[in-house]
């Protein structure tokens, strides 16, 4: 009766473990932040990023037949503290789409909150375009205290959400979706 109940408990352990996002396997596509800084412009702070994006074989072949991918550029600007959790001064979110035009043989990548976009003839220069954020406005220099500490942290998240129906559950069961980064995190100096 014993041996069955540890049975149990091992089976439901390893089904867990195997559903659950590994990022053992995620590594080798995830999309990767290598760089990421704010600057301070015209009493604004502004963030430039270079991200590399490495998609799988499952995704890299759902974006040839016509499948959209969709990423949010997350960012976050807290003020730490000693003795509380640290608090959220600002958070901005950069919504990427990139997508295969078969009739034109052409791949189009678009900011969907400003609307800018270009048309590529290859993946690679596509993923280029998409890797490259230039100065865009996240917290004016105002909301910050002088002599108080701040965290900046940016991340690439893949939203499997907008992915179509039946590919969705495929998506967050297999590893070659886990398409996200994880934070990369620095301390701003005001």
């Amino acid at each position: 009766m014993r041996a069955s109940v540890k049975s149990k408990v091992a089976l439901l352990f390893l089904i867990w473990a195997w559903l659950m996002p590994a990022p053992v396997f995620a590594g080798a596509y995830a999309a990767l932040v290598k760089d990421a800084e704010l600057t301070l412009q015209d009493e604004e702070y502004a963030l430039s990023a270079e991200i590399q994006y490495r998609l799988s074989p499952k995704a890299t072949d759902a974006l040839k037949n016509g499948i959209p991918l969709f990423w949010a550029v997350d960012i976050e600007i807290k003020r730490q503290r000693d003795f509380w959790w640290d608090q959220t001064i600002a958070e901005k979110h950069l919504r990427f789409k990139i997508q295969y035009q078969a009739l034109l043989n052409v791949y189009r990548v678009r900011n969907e909150d400003s609307g800018e976009g270009g048309n590529f003839s290859s993946l690679a220069a596509a993923l280029g375009a998409l890797s490259s954020i230039r100065y865009v406005p996240v917290l004016g220099k105002s909301a910050l205290a002088e002599g108080e500490r701040y965290a900046v942290g940016v991340r690439v998240v893949f939203e499997r959400e907008l992915l179509p129906l039946p590919l969705r559950p495929l998506a967050y069961l297999n590893p070659q979706w886990y398409l996200s980064s994880g934070w990369y995190l620095w301390k701003l100096k005001n």
